[in-house]
């Protein structure tokens, strides 16, 4: 038998196996055959022996044609279509558009090689660029995969060869610490910014249903970004000492970028507009709520503007493949998500969690539940599936058991985990396997570099509970 075939023989036999045990006490059958399909949707997403979408709308159309939500057809339907009526889901979709648009203009481009170009001279520097590049991009870009690995990508992993620094040849030279500096930078970028991580968005979709508490851009950033910032400024130095490349200057970095940024020409009319979109799109996400304005409308209206300017097409947006595929696999995963409360699951597993947490100090509680939910990552191929197995469950822990004053704060840095904790593998995150597969550190390296950066990192994040909570 095939590899594939045993991966999508094995969340089937999850399901049936879990189908046939008799529903413990508290539980429904109902709720019991549900959950039976959300453990075999999360094995599908970590497994992934079809696309993660079609997993995901599997299991829907599974729980919809089996009336397990609710017997009426019609009600059923309204169910399984619910997650497509998501204003999160869209603002993802919006996001993708502004990604669309900074790849179709070359702006994303144009910024990263004139960081080069003036911050290059040295290794030190060029790590600095790299890691500035995926910066001013970030809170635009809520996919770090097209981030760090379509527009980043392309461009540093040119570098280390104007070197003659090559997998096979000299790696420390100059292409492992650009490596590890881009992949470790994105990844904090990726908790900085609410709208740098797709998943991040997912997350507070699902606290808000788990835990009717609302997140909102400016909220999240007046917690992340202090608490990001100084790791983001420390980690290119870190990584030059614990992973030092063995070349120090290189002056041939500014000359290739600056060349490079010949070729593109001066700016174009579309690059300032992309540029002038992405600032309204950001005072928008900070201040929408002053203005009474939703984030996600605000989005979806600038990507209209984005169209009727011509900075990107129409036929951008319906041929996005990226943007449809994230679409109907978050939609799928809210709606499943939603079940769990809906059928009850979620509110017994607040009562088990209830008896063996009680006594429990909150602050030993919060530290132990931002430990566990990082390393449980080790786990899972993918952010989106830790989120939809996870988030529903240790945020309606957090409600039982963390003060109401407390938990916003908490709830931020919990979400926030998210985009740091992809360091700690080479299949962590959307953009480890790009760099990993790049091939100038070696796995045994990777997962060596990536233990101690996510010691750090997870340091980091829990010295928010004492600064901020």
């Amino acid at each position: 038998m095939s590899k594939k075939a045993i991966s999508m023989l094995i969340p089937v036999l999850v399901v049936l196996v879990v189908w046939f045990i008799p529903a413990p006490e508290g539980l429904s059958v109902n709720a019991w055959h549900f959950l039976a399909i959300f453990l075999g949707v999360v094995v599908g997403l970590v497994l992934e022996p079809v696309p993660a979408a079609l997993v995901g709308w599997i299991g829907v159309c599974l729980v919809a044609l089996l009336g397990i939500i609710d017997p009426k057809p019609a009600e059923g339907i309204k169910w399984a279509l619910s997650g497509f009526s998501n204003s999160i889901i869209w603002l993802i979709f919006a996001a993708f558009m502004f990604a669309a648009g900074y790849q179709r203009t070359g702006l994303g481009k144009r910024i990263s090689l004139i960081m080069v170009k003036f911050m290059g001279k040295s290794s030190l520097g060029l790590g600095y660029a790299v890691a500035f590049a995926d910066l001013l991009l970030a809170p635009f870009m809520p996919s770090n995969t097209a981030r760090s690995g379509g527009t980043i990508f392309p461009i540093a992993i040119n570098i280390p060869q104007i070197f003659n620094s090559t997998p096979e040849n000299e790696p420390r030279k100059l292409g492992a610490y650009i490596t590890w500096v881009a992949m470790a930078a994105t990844c904090v970028t990726s908790s900085m910014f609410l709208t740098a991580l797709a998943p991040n968005l997912l997350a507070i979709d699902l606290i808000a249903k788990s835990a009717k508490v609302t997140i909102e851009w400016g909220a999240w950033a007046k917690i992340m970004i202090p608490l990001m910032l100084p790791l983001f400024l420390l980690t290119p130095l870190l990584a030059y000492i614990v992973y030092p490349p063995t070349q120090k200057k290189s002056p041939e970095a500014p000359i290739w970028a600056a060349n490079e940024l010949k070729k593109m020409g001066a700016i174009s009319f579309k690059e300032i507009m992309m540029l002038l979109f992405a600032v309204l799109a950001l005072v928008l996400w900070i201040f929408g709520k002053e203005l009474h304005i939703d984030a996600t409308t605000a989005a979806i209206s600038i990507v209209g503007l984005m169209v009727l300017c011509n900075v990107i097409s129409w036929d951008d947006i319906i041929g996005n493949k990226g943007a449809w595929n994230v679409l109907v696999w978050f939609s799928t995963l809210v709606a499943l998500a939603g079940g769990l409360a809906k059928v009850g699951i979620l509110k017994w597993i607040g009562t088990l969690a209830e008896s063996s947490l009680t006594g429990l100090p909150p602050m030993t509680l919060m530290i132990s539940m931002l430990v566990v939910f990082f390393l449980l990552h080790y786990f899972f191929a993918s952010v989106t599936a830790h989120v939809s197995a996870l988030v529903p469950v240790f945020a309606l822990i957090a409600v039982k058991f963390i003060a109401p004053e407390q938990l916003p704060a908490f709830l931020i840095l919990f979400a926030g985990s998210l985009g740091i904790m992809g360091i700690i593998t080479p299949y962590g995150t959307g953009p480890s396997p790009i760099w990993y597969g790049a091939g100038y550190i070696s796995q045994a390296r990777w997962w060596a570099l990536g233990a101690l950066f996510a010691v750090i990192y997870l340091a980091v994040l829990l010295l928010g509970v004492f600064i901020f909570v």
